[in-house]
């Protein structure tokens, strides 16, 4: 394929037998086409022998594709001849479905096209719009371990495209080292000074001022759209994200949450993608699609997208709402072992933590998740694993809050685990963790019954440090009778300057989860002032955290006081979203 200014993007194509025409799949990404994302997705041609034109193709400026990668920034433009492009290959309907997850996923979304520029329908898995707060950062602080590796697998491809040998081989053996995490800035800047994760490294986290959050036409928003997330996978506040703005502009979006990583989908969602790619590109059609115009080879030249759309007045076949409505569907639920299997699961899926069942169901948190629980200590929280305690509010009886004092030791900052952005996500047995002296441990009373925790946690308390910048890290498990502490979920905050020395009320948001609970369980919250390489160790002077501990690292000591603290879950989604789902 060729773009309007004249840049080659290689593209590999999976027909199926026969003669056709057949819907077109789209992906495209940035490493290497004949990778086709099979980490997380079965091979192309699968999807070739269910009966689908299936277009791999490299973004520009990696794999064989010409041009320069300059990241998101040159998807718009691209993204839209491509799917125009993708609509008029040989043997081509003249339908188009994209899907991906990660970079492939948002580039489904990064469309600055409109009518047939536009795809049919999308499944964009595990991806954001915003740069800061969806693939760089949370709470201030950026993703350390996730967000240099990331950085330094694309500095690579780099490398590898330039015939730098020896650049790739010392990017390799820092990642399977481990030392990229204190060397992996000096790499980045070595090998990939214009990139995309350099800049974000680089950049005040805990601010908007100089991040990009991508537009998305209200017309793709409408489409219809598969949304995959993970539980466990650092994007999933940006799908979160994007189902509340495909709601908003008039969508009816599917959202599925597996228990899953960033890489491990646990069977994956293929069976469940075929299905909704079947249901909105093989449904009958009152109209026929668009007229074919532009190249019909990948070999060929393309006009530029924007001249070939204003000669196709007629919008797409779902734009306009002909034969737009979805198959009937069934009514049996997804499989609640291996793959996502397709069955009528309505509009949304989401699958427990703990359990791995399946759920069609987003009611708000129950009362004792919304109303929350309040913190309290002797202040031996730190020392003692059940001197702190979580009560549920309202507190019928009277009890002192106390105040609490943690200390920060840079010699041994308190290591990160599981959760959805270390180097092991997921559930992890965390009891060794929480008997270190810095970990303040709050445990609620052994449940009475079985207690569903689904939503957004949220945590609200007085703190403040004797240096200016500290981190609060938190961590919310349950203790089982057998004593294991799986750890569901994390979150944290970070001050920097002066504002870290006052006595404010501070808040931390907590990845969202679902996880249900049985009788005999506790719930228990772990607070932490590190979280070591999930997040870089705040020095403590004031300064934006580049890696780990240097000699000039301070002791911090960090102040909390618990009156007044609070504890709870916000709803996963908005009440208009999940009301009429059952």
């Amino acid at each position: 394929m060729w773009t309007a200014d004249g840049v080659p993007l290689a593209s590999r194509i999976f027909r199926p037998d026969g003669e056709g025409p057949w819907p077109v799949l789209l992906m495209r990404q940035p490493y290497g086409r004949a990778i086709a994302s099979t980490v997380t997705y079965a091979h192309p041609s699968w999807y070739a022998r269910a009966g689908f034109l299936v277009v791999v193709q490299d973004v520009r400026g990696r794999g064989d594709s010409g041009g320069d990668f300059r990241g998101f920034r040159q998807e718009g433009a691209d993204g839209a001849a491509a799917v125009l492009w993708a609509r008029n290959l040989e043997g081509s309907n003249g339908r188009v479905g994209t899907y991906g997850f990660s970079y492939q996923g948002l580039t489904q979304l990064l469309n600055e096209g409109e009518g047939p520029c536009l795809p049919d329908c999308l499944v964009p898995a595990m991806c954001g719009l915003d740069e800061r707060l969806h693939w760089a950062s949370e709470g201030g602080a950026h993703w350390w371990s996730l967000g240099l590796g990331w950085g330094l697998q694309l500095a690579a491809e780099g490398c590898r495209r330039r015939q730098d040998g020896a650049g790739w081989l010392e990017i390799r053996r820092c990642l399977e080292s481990g030392a990229y995490l204190r060397d992996g800035m000096a790499l980045l800047e070595r090998h990939d000074p214009q990139g995309m994760g350099l800049d974000w490294l680089r950049r005040d986290p805990g601010q908007d001022e100089g991040w990009c959050r991508h537009p998305v036409a209200p017309a793709l928003l409408r489409r219809p759209m598969l949304l995959v997330g993970g539980w466990h996978d650092p994007h999933l506040n940006g799908v979160l994200d994007l189902h509340r703005l495909a709601v908003a502009a008039g969508g009816q979006p599917e959202l599925r949450i597996g228990a899953w990583t960033h890489l491990d989908w646990q069977g994956g969602i293929d069976a469940l993608q075929l299905e909704f790619f079947r249901r909105h590109l093989l449904a009958p059609q009152q109209s026929d699609p668009p007229a074919a115009s532009g190249p019909s080879t990948s070999g060929q030249r393309a006009t530029t997208h924007h001249s070939i759309a204003s000669k196709l007045s007629a919008p797409c076949p779902q734009e306009r709402g002909a034969g737009g409505e979805p198959a009937a569907r069934t009514t049996q639920g997804p499989a609640t072992a291996g793959g996502v299997e397709p069955g009528g699961v309505g509009e949304l899926a989401l699958q427990c933590i703990l359990t791995g069942h399946w759920r069609t169901q987003a009611p708000p948190p129950e009362p004792i998740a919304a109303r929350g629980w309040t913190l309290t200590s002797d202040g031996l929280a730190g020392i003692r694993t059940d001197a702190g305690r979580l009560l549920a509010l309202p507190v019928e009886q009277k009890h002192e809050a106390g105040l609490l004092t943690l200390v920060h030791d840079p010699w041994r900052p308190t290591p990160s685990r599981g959760g959805h952005l270390g180097p092991d996500p997921g559930v992890v047995d965390r009891r060794d963790l929480d008997q270190r002296p810095e970990v303040a441990c709050f445990t609620g009373p052994v449940l009475a019954s079985p207690l569903r925790l689904l939503g957004k946690p949220r945590l609200r308390l007085m703190a403040w440090a004797d240096q200016p910048g500290f981190d609060l890290w938190a961590c919310l498990s349950v203790l089982q009778r057998d004593g294991a502490v799986r750890q569901l979920t994390s979150g944290g905050l970070r001050l920097l300057g002066e504002t870290a020395r006052a006595g404010r009320e501070r808040q931390l948001a907590l990845q969202p989860l679902d996880a249900s609970l049985a009788g005999g369980d506790c719930l228990r919250l772990s607070l932490a002032p590190a979280a070591w390489p999930a997040i870089a160790v705040n020095p403590g002077d004031g300064r934006l955290p580049q890696g780990g501990v240097g000699s000039q690292h301070r002791v911090i000591t960090i102040e909390l006081d618990l009156q007044g603290s609070r504890f709870w879950l916000e709803p996963l989604l908005e009440t208009s979203a999940f009301s009429g789902a059952g």
